[in-house]
């Protein structure tokens, strides 16, 4: 009697960190990937230079088309975001902004939620509408005013989930239905939660973007930023990119072929860890408001349970008082150190207010969302227990 075969159990998502998209055997018989660091490579013969134009074999031509360093990040991170195909820029910012070239012309429309990050905003609203294309921003988490913002012109759907710095969490399946029925594209930032804590595409979105700058490179040490997706949105981007040359150098693509290895193991720390100082904030009185999906409290917790696998490394929260109460805050941090930026080992914060908002008055920030009272605590890898004690310590001077 013959038996039956067992259906082979796909790798873990730490198990493709560390190996997915890599060959087994590398150049020089290398474990790690290799540092190609040229910007353009030869040909052997004529006949050569046609077949690679002609497709029949695929290779690096110029170093603003690829890089075989680059090209293995790629694979890593399509593979790990469940995607058909990756490509790699010089920042999270190149990223978003040649995704949204690549993808619209003038009188296209762009709907984005109000919680997308600033830079995004920024662009979309002051850039893009000098180009003629139309921007309307809705409520993150507010879906009847997402959909009746499409139009006839409407390309894209943009947003975050989590969004910076408030921590919300769109249910992505009711975006992605809502890109459907009126055939438009959904991009979604996910570069709070990594692949590791979500994975935006099983939900049917079409477009993952990260800043490869914060988790994925985790380390403070590069910047990169990626867009994933199908074959064919992603090569449409990739075509642009050959022309605006945003591309990122050989040694960052090696940085985030490295820090991805570690990716899942830190995140689940950073998880762990800000469940810890989230709770800690919820209950101490001198804390307005805590904004933690991994909170019963937060509005949209339930949506979290339901499509996270973990609640992320950033906790932002209200101290109670003003401005100045916020800052004896985090001057008196011992721990983390105050700098813009998150997702490394090391604990990072700092006041919205005061860090990327600055130029703004207090009015102007409060129309945009962002409190004078508001912190951001990026959460690293440390020990929970000094995480917690060093914020016990310095909320004694609110």
């Amino acid at each position: 009697m013959a038996t039956e075969r067992s259906t082979p159990r796909p790798p873990g998502l730490s198990t493709q960190a560390v190996h997915g998209g890599e060959p087994r055997t590398k150049d020089a018989n290398a474990i790690a990937t290799p540092i190609i660091q040229s910007a353009t490579y030869t040909f052997a013969d004529t006949q050569e230079i046609a077949d690679h134009f002609e497709g029949r074999i695929e290779r690096e031509e110029y170093g603003r088309y690829g890089n075989p360093t680059q090209r293995v990040a790629e694979r890593k991170l399509a593979v790990l975001e469940g995607a058909e195909d990756g490509l790699l820029f010089a920042s999270g910012m190149a990223a978003i902004t040649t995704t949204l070239f690549a993808m619209l012309s003038k009188g296209a429309h762009v709907v984005v939620t109000d919680d997308a990050y600033r830079r995004t905003r920024q662009f979309l609203h002051q850039i893009l509408r000098r180009y003629g294309v139309e921007v309307s921003t809705v409520p993150a988490g507010d879906y009847e005013r997402m959909e009746e913002a499409v139009r006839q012109t409407t390309r894209l759907i943009f947003s975050e989930s989590p969004t910076n710095p408030y921590n919300r969490i769109l249910d992505l399946e009711r975006v992605a239905a809502i890109g459907r029925r009126h055939r438009v594209k959904t991009v979604i930032d996910s570069t709070f939660a990594t692949p590791i804590n979500q994975r935006p595409i099983e939900f049917g979105i079409d477009l993952v973007i990260h800043s490869g700058t914060k988790y994925l490179g985790g380390h403070n040490d590069l910047l990169a930023g990626v867009v994933l997706g199908t074959a064919d949105l992603v090569g449409a981007i990739r075509d642009l990119q050959g022309v605006t040359g945003a591309v990122p150098d050989p040694f960052a693509a090696y940085l985030l072929i490295r820090g991805i290895k570690t990716l899942a193991l830190r995140v689940t720390r950073q998880n762990d860890n800000a469940q810890r100082v989230a709770e800690f904030l919820a209950g101490h009185p001198k804390v307005e408001r805590v904004h933690y999906p991994g909170l019963p409290s937060h509005p949209e917790h339930a949506i979290a349970v339901r499509q996270m696998r973990g609640f992320g490394g950033v906790v932002s929260f209200e101290v109670r008082g003003d401005l100045a109460a916020a800052s004896r805050l985090v001057d008196a941090c011992q721990l983390p150190r105050i700098a813009p930026s998150l997702g490394g080992v090391e604990s990072l914060i700092e006041q919205p207010a005061l860090m990327s908002f600055y130029e703004l008055s207090t009015e102007e920030r409060l129309q945009v969302g962002i409190k004078d009272t508001l912190v951001r605590y990026s959460v690293g890898v440390e020990d929970a227990d000094d995480l917690v004690a060093d914020l016990a310590q310095a909320l004694e001077n609110v």
